[in-house]
């Protein structure tokens, strides 16, 4: 019988990559389940101060709702010229509309607005910073919280600079502005990458990565 993981997020492409990275590092046994595959419950309201918290606070609930090991990602953007914001705020940086980190949690009707809106926002604010100073960084923060208490949290970051338009129509959320510092990317923005390409950079990613032995062990149980 297989073991199972819930990741609490009703984003369709989260739950994929997080599928494909299961399946990259050849773990088996473990079922990946998202929010359409248990019954439904009211979502926590994210009122941490952080990442971390809003992360850790998603994962307890869906252990407490279903009993099942969670896994939870909050996610945003830090822009350095606006001293790391839009940060938590970054689904909801235009207004109310978004949860579930970088502004897509593919349930609302209005994801798809809310992103347009979080990026004209975003580029008004940055329309008169120079290039050099158009850091900003990706960031992931996921938690794994298993029905026995216990809690892994990880970190990931992915650095690059923010775009002066919107390029490329892949991605969601902030991607067609964020032009990443890999060469790999080759001046190509997040919302021009594949998603293979996407998912060997992303800070995601990263994150993932460092649950992947967490998860193994989780099937193995």
């Amino acid at each position: 019988m297989s073991s199972r993981v819930l990741l609490a997020s009703g984003n369709a492409k989260k739950l994929a990559e997080l599928r494909r990275m299961v399946d990259g590092a050849e773990i088996t046994g473990l079922d990946v389940l998202g929010l359409g595959d248990v019954d439904p419950y009211p979502e926590p309201v994210e009122d941490g101060a952080t990442f971390e918290d809003n992360a850790l606070l998603k994962a307890r609930e869906a252990v407490a709702r279903t009993g099942l090991a969670s896994l939870a990602d909050d996610s945003g953007i830090a822009v350095d010229a606006l001293n790391g914001m839009p940060g938590i705020l970054s689904a909801r940086w235009s207004g109310p509309g978004g949860q579930d980190g970088a502004g897509q949690n593919g349930a609302g009707q209005d994801g798809a607005g809310q992103d347009e809106r979080n990026n004209d926002l975003l580029l008004a604010q940055l329309a008169d910073v120079p290039t050099p100073r158009r850091g900003a960084a990706f960031v992931s923060v996921c938690a794994l919280v298993l029905p026995d208490g216990s809690e892994t949290v990880v970190r990931g970051e992915w650095r690059g600079q923010i775009v002066g338009e919107r390029r490329g129509t892949g991605g969601f959320g902030y991607d067609p502005l964020f032009l990443p510092d890999d060469d790999i990317a080759a001046g190509r923005t997040a919302g021009e990458l594949n998603p293979a390409e996407k998912d060997a950079l992303s800070h995601r990613h990263k994150a993932l990565q460092q649950l992947l032995p967490a998860l193994a062990e989780l099937a193995e149980a």
